[in-house]
């Protein structure tokens, strides 16, 4: 099944950027293995802002939920990191229930 997974990133004020980007450095090393391993479709971080989207391709939900808990940025920065999923149903999926019902 495929997900949106929208990751918000803070960090406090007693954190300095240089130790977030640090952080940050090794979760990004995760997502493109996670995209070498196909889990990942693709991944986009967004101009001007601490947020990442990305599309995921997993069986279930507690496949993904396990993933995104063994995230670098969850296990050493989680308390700062909003996710949502949203749960993806393909276009064309869509258009053939479409013909059914019309």
């Amino acid at each position: 099944m495929l997900y949106h997974v929208d990751f918000q990133y803070e960090y406090p004020a007693s954190m300095s950027q240089k130790d977030f980007f640090s952080i940050w450095a090794r979760e990004t090393e995760a997502a493109f293995g996670a995209k070498k391993a196909g889990v990942v479709i693709d991944i986009w971080k967004c101009v001007g802002t601490r947020r990442v989207m990305a599309v995921a391709n997993v069986d279930s939900l507690d496949t993904l939920d396990q993933i995104l808990l063994d995230l670098p940025i969850m296990k050493e920065h989680g308390q700062h990191v909003q996710i949502d999923v949203t749960p993806l149903r393909r276009l064309e999926d869509f258009a053939t229930d479409l013909k059914k019902r019309a």
